[in-house]
């Protein structure tokens, strides 16, 4: 983590100054200088004062990262008639060469009736629709891979 990263990102985004931003904590823009180039840190109160200014919780502001926003930012404002044209195996098949080549090797009717099972059995048991269900095996296998890596 770079906070001074995070706190000019978020700055910038905001499209204020570091005079800008000192004029609102009452401070100097050398300490917002220092802050953006971690010779510094801001105290636990000037921190919640700059998150609050950049409107964003003190958590998001200690992790901020542009491009995981651009990418949050994309797929919230992405249409469900858009997604649905995009062909995601393929893309993702750009990073993740396997995703392309997998279905030659695999038994994918065996996995698909496995995975339909348990679609079925969310359903019944938590009252999920299929896509709900669907995303929730998908979460979990997430999860459990997270906690493998």
């Amino acid at each position: 983590m770079d906070l001074g990263k995070n706190l000019s990102a978020a700055r910038k985004k905001k499209g204020m100054s570091q005079e800008e931003v000192a004029e609102h904590l009452g401070i100097s823009r050398q300490t917002v200088s220092k802050w953006e180039t971690n010779e510094t840190l801001p105290d636990v109160f000037q921190a919640n004062k700059l998150a609050k200014l950049y409107d964003m919780s003190l958590d998001k502001l200690m992790e901020y990262d542009v491009q995981i926003e651009a990418i949050e930012k994309a797929i919230q404002n992405t249409s469900e008639e858009t997604t649905k044209k995009v062909d995601w195996t393929k893309m993702w098949a750009q990073k993740y060469p396997v995703l392309a080549t997998y279905p030659e090797k695999v038994d994918c009717a065996y996995y698909a009736r496995e995975l339909r099972n348990l679609i079925h059995t969310l359903q019944k048991e938590y009252d999920y629709n299929e896509l709900d269900a669907m995303l929730v095996l998908k979460d979990i296998l997430g999860k459990t891979w997270n906690k493998k890596s």
